[in-house]
């Protein structure tokens, strides 16, 4: 190789500032030395690298990148599993650049392969990779998993790796149920399936707002020019229940009666008239019968409310003495308050506190309303964010006082945005000191150790959260549980080298990137950077990574995929697991996200684009494209074939 002197310069620069890279990196490790060597002996080469990494993204060296790939080298850009045997062997190589005559050490040994060790860590806590695809697929439990076993048996067979149970929903008994049906449905399919447990956490949650009138309207879809296109449909008296093994009945508001039977007794076509909360006459037909209920449409808006007073037409073809002896009335029975909201706009004042007395949902301008956690409001400041509802309403901090903090709303929707109780705050400037794990998390713990095969701990903010949980488990009584971290605040990301240090004092651990919340705190405009760098730094600590919010989310709720979702969970083949949540149409989400990760595990591995042969742009002597559909396989000269997308 024929270089010029220039050149020579110019390569003796760069082989001094990779040996000061070098140099830093080694001091990070001897500042780090009593960290590392407090985790598991298993991981001592996944923190050691972790350190390295760290330190090496302290420093700029998008320069250095470029004038090395200058040159043919490695840019250090791909080095997140093994950053100390990379540097070693371009700091060798640019020696021998430098001075190819002189004396030189032997090369170094080959990189220690730390995609082998990632992989056998994702084994460890994910189970093994399906046969069809690399990544795992994770699914939230509905809470009608306690009870229906063929739910359950259909996500295992559809491709459900592990079932994630929340504890902040159902309870003990119900959560016993959905482990059974787990382990039915592996002996079923023969397919392993992992069983996840969230723990709930604490809740910053928005307080109870005042209810509303108890009324339900029903109302029939019309087309534009006010045709009735579907009736409005109710049912009358004790709910539809299904029978075992069968279809879930319809969706449909229920109306009870102070005489169920009374709904049961009437025939199908039979006409119910009653006169609604503004005082409309309005019709109902009977179209469905049971003992204790019956399904009713009516073509007109109707408003019903307790003590609606519904009569039964008599039937005209029963002649004169059935018209004489009209069937008996009955009223409607109590039916559940409207749930209301504060209706917030920009440039609102908030007040959130600690009092957890209804708010009032008239008010106008200024709001106030609860606060779940009235710990947290001591440690706010004024000047910092605030957010509730998933990030559908935004503020900055005014005031800050005893037992209460105040808001100026910066972002609403134009027309205004409702606050409902329940709805999640996030706090993302405050240094939060309540604890990530709260006495009802100890307790629900004792049942997570029985019935499943990982822990997950929700809104991590620092190791100090860690240690807390690995204070609680036994390493012996609990060898058999593993750890899941969900990272889900701007703090966890920031301690997130100090996290993994901590995590890795357990066997078998692994990340959960809750992009939920985390893209509230962060920015929605963030949210790719910020996921980008978890999985780069839980890579060189060779941790296993689930990408999980929001993942085919339109598709398991309505059906219908979006394309920029599609395009989500194709990104999302670089972790190694993949959580959707649940929906009606969850089934078909799984399938869909199986089918997305199967196809992308040919084309990219973490950051790395593999390079498989692309048939789509093959090109015959004629320069038409071939037909062949997968690699290896003879074109297809059929008349009519179309260019293959395999």
């Amino acid at each position: 190789m024929l270089v010029s002197t220039a050149e020579i310069e110019d390569l003796r620069a760069l082989l001094e500032e990779v040996i000061r890279l070098r140099r830093s990196i080694k001091h990070a490790e001897t500042r780090s030395g009593g960290r590392i060597d407090a985790v598991r002996p298993r991981h001592r080469e996944s923190a050691l690298n972790l350190v390295h990494y760290t330190e090496l993204r302290r420093h700029d060296i998008r320069d250095l990148q470029a004038r090395l790939s200058k040159y043919g080298l490695s840019s250090l850009g791909r080095t997140e599993s093994h950053v100390l045997p990379s540097i070693e062997t371009l700091i060798w190589t640019l020696g021998r650049l430098v001075n190819p005559d002189g004396e030189h050490t032997a090369a170094p040994a080959g990189f220690p392969d730390g995609g082998e060790q990632l992989a056998r860590n994702a084994v460890n806590i994910l189970g093994p990779k399906p046969e069809d695809r690399s990544t795992r697929i994770m699914v939230t439990l509905p809470s009608e998993a306690a009870t229906d076993a063929a739910l359950v048996r259909g996500m295992v067979e559809r491709g459900m790796d592990l079932a994630r149970i929340n504890c902040a929903h159902d309870g003990p008994q119900a959560w016993r149920h959905m482990v059974d049906h787990i382990r039915a449905a592996e002996n079923s399919t023969g397919k392993r399936c992992l069983v996840a447990m969230d723990l709930a956490g604490p809740k910053l949650r928005t307080g109870p707002v005042r209810p509303g009138p108890r009324v339900l309207r029903v109302k029939p879809i019309r087309s534009k020019t006010g045709t009735v296109l579907e009736p409005g449909r109710v049912w009358l008296g004790a709910a539809l229940e299904p029978a075992p093994d069968a279809a879930p009945p319809p969706e449909l508001p229920v109306i009870p009666l102070e005489n169920n039977a009374w709904a049961g007794s009437q025939k199908r076509g039979q006409k119910i008239r009653f006169k609604d909360a503004r005082g409309a006459r309005r019709t109902l037909d009977v179209e469905q019968t049971t003992p204790t209920g019956c399904l009713v449409t009516l073509e007109k808006t109707a408003y019903f409310t307790p003590g609606t007073k519904l009569t039964a037409v008599p039937d005209p073809a029963a002649g004169k003495k059935g018209r004489a002896s009209r069937r008996p009335s009955v009223r409607v029975g109590e039916l559940p308050a409207l749930q209301e909201g504060l209706l917030i706009h920009q440039g609102d004042n908030l007040v959130l506190s600690s009092d957890l007395a209804p708010a009032d949902s008239t008010s106008t301008g200024k709001h106030r309303i609860g606060c779940t956690l009235a710990s947290a409001l001591a440690d706010a400041r004024a000047g910092e964010r605030i957010w509730f509802d998933d990030g559908k309403i935004g503020g900055v901090i005014t005031a800050v006082g005893p037992g209460e903090l105040t808001a100026r709303i910066t972002s609403a929707a134009p027309q205004g945005t409702r606050l409902r109780a329940g709805k999640g705050i996030n706090l993302p400037d405050s240094r939060l000191t309540v604890s990530a794990l709260t006495e009802q998390d100890v307790a629900d713990l004792e049942h997570v150790r029985e019935l499943s095969d990982i822990v997950s701990m929700s809104f991590v903010r620092s190791a100090l959260d860690v240690r807390e949980l690995l204070a609680h488990l036994d390493p012996e009584r609990d060898r058999n549980l593993d750890i899941l971290l969900k990272i889900e605040t701007v703090a966890a990301f920031k301690a997130l080298p100090d996290i993994l240090l901590e995590l890795m004092k357990w066997a078998d651990v692994g990340v959960m990137i809750a992009r939920g919340d985390l893209a509230v705190e962060a920015g929605f405009e963030r949210l790719a950077e910020v996921q980008e760098e978890i999985l780069w730094l839980c890579e060189a600590a060779h941790v296993p990574v689930i990408w999980a919010t929001q993942v085919l989310d339109t598709l398991a709720r309505t059906g219908m995929p979006s394309r920029a979702e599609v395009t989500d969970a194709a990104m999302a083949q670089r972790a190694e697991c993949v959580m959707l949540n649940k929906g009606p149409f969850i089934n078909e989400a799984i399938s869909m996200l199986a089918d997305i990760l199967g196809r992308m595990q040919d084309h990219t591995q973490k950051k790395s684009s593999l390079l498989r042969r692309l048939r789509a742009w093959d090109q015959n002597g004629t320069g038409a494209l071939e037909a062949g559909t997968d690699a290896g396989q003879e074109p297809d000269t059929a008349a009519g074939a179309g260019p293959s997308w395999s």
